[in-house]
């Protein structure tokens, strides 16, 4: 989410200000981010409606150079590592998983790294701190979609549909998001309200130095 911002850590007197840019005066800081709150469920769409944004990609990566080795990616190749999930489900599989699955589950896949309860190991909190994925997370799909690739630690991408829709609802669960009975599937799923949801604004600074 390079243009966007956290409301609460990039607003002013919402955080430290940052240091000066090597090379930029200390009395010309970059200006503040905008404060107008802006619709991200459906800006993320914005590419992909737009064709001729979509075609002069295309065009920059069909001029890029060949490097002599490799080959061309198959579409087989492609689909294996397109698992998105979009704001609206879009990307979500057929499936379907329950809190209490999700919880016996937790047990044997999440505990050891992020604590009984989600408050946290040797890694992240999920639940209960400042920002979490109860707290900063704009979108419940980007949770299902974080685990679907990168979880398990130690084989990420390893668990099936089911088990990572059950894993997603006991987060939520945790988080006080869904009930102890709750059911998720790719219906169910992005009809869930962040409470964080509206909590970004466009980051629209400028200046600083440029990156080479």
């Amino acid at each position: 989410m390079s243009l966007l911002a956290c409301a609460c850590a990039c607003s002013p007197g919402g955080g430290a200000p940052a240091s000066s840019p090597e090379g930029a005066s200390a009395s010309e800081p970059s200006p503040a981010p905008s404060s107008e709150k802006v619709d991200l469920h459906g800006e993320w769409r914005r590419w992909a409606e737009t064709p001729e944004l979509r075609e002069e990609a295309l065009e920059r990566l069909a001029s890029l150079p060949r490097f002599g080795f490799g080959r061309e990616a198959t579409a087989e190749d492609i689909a294996k590592i397109d698992i998105d999930v979009m704001p609206d489900g879009t990307g979500l599989p057929e499936g379907r998983g329950t809190v209490e699955r999700g919880r016996a589950l937790y047990k044997n896949q999440c505990v050891q790294c992020h604590g009984s309860d989600g408050r946290g190991a040797d890694y992240d909190a999920l639940a209960g701190a400042d920002a979490t994925v109860g707290t900063f997370w704009p979108y419940a799909t980007t949770l299902y979609d974080y685990i679907y690739r990168a979880m398990p630690q130690a084989v990420p991408g390893s668990l099936p549909p089911d088990d990572v829709y059950s894993l997603t609802a006991f987060v939520l669960h945790l988080n006080e998001l869904l009930p102890a009975d709750g059911i998720l599937d790719r219906e169910s799923l992005p009809k869930i309200e962040m409470p964080a949801r509206d909590g970004f604004v466009y980051d629209d600074r400028a200046g600083g130095s440029e990156l080479k």
